[in-house]
């Protein structure tokens, strides 16, 4: 249930959230149990099937979570990069150990390859570039859908327009909402609301 919420998470939410290594050992723990009782069933039973599918099923959403997040370090690389070298020390991080060293070679790629195909041939006063300034940041003002896990009072809606005043709003446990991801941002990472 735990892997599904954050898969769930990771597929809607703008940004790259908490790295979750210890569902995903879980997860891979579970499937080699459960392929290994494969093994020892019957042929041509109607459970193995079944299980068989299940199994499939887990595979099919381990590979999508591990690709969305490989997709928004691809894309977000530079401001992950900073957000991870900025965090206080005992706060959880973003990154796994091998999501961080392949950020880290994405960077140093992606910066050799500049110098190499454009910035070398440009004025020497132009042969610089700031990557955090030339990559987009994640979209936090977004929209997304959600549901209410846990009840939430007195949340913070910004404005969309200087006209407009602040205001807050209660969420019922069960209900759904569209709403701008930096709103509910915190309440993802906490588990008390789940992206849809």
């Amino acid at each position: 249930h735990a892997f599904f919420q954050a898969w769930l998470n990771e597929k809607f939410a703008p940004e790259l959230l908490e790295s979750k290594p210890e569902v995903i050992e879980c997860v891979v723990e579970q499937l080699d149990h459960m392929e290994a009782n494969l093994k020892r069933a019957k042929r041509g039973d109607l459970k193995v099937s079944v299980h068989h599918m299940e199994i499939e099923r887990i595979r099919y959403v381990l590979s999508s979570y591990l690709r969305c997040r490989l997709v928004k370090i691809e894309k977000f690389f530079p401001h992950i990069l900073e957000k991870e070298k900025s965090r206080a020390e005992g706060e959880p991080s973003i990154l796994s150990p091998e999501e961080f060293a392949f950020a880290k070679e994405y960077m140093a790629n992606t910066e050799t390859y500049l110098k190499n195909v454009a910035l070398k041939h440009m004025p020497p006063n132009l042969q610089k570039v700031s990557l955090l300034r030339s990559v987009p940041k994640p979209n936090l003002d977004s929209f997304v859908f959600l549901r209410v896990l846990e009840r939430q009072e007195n949340i913070l809606v910004e404005p969309e327009t200087d006209e407009q005043r602040e205001y807050s709003i209660s969420l019922e446990e069960g209900s759904q909402h569209l709403i701008r991801y930096r709103t509910v941002a915190p309440l993802v990472a906490s588990g008390a609301v789940q992206l849809i």
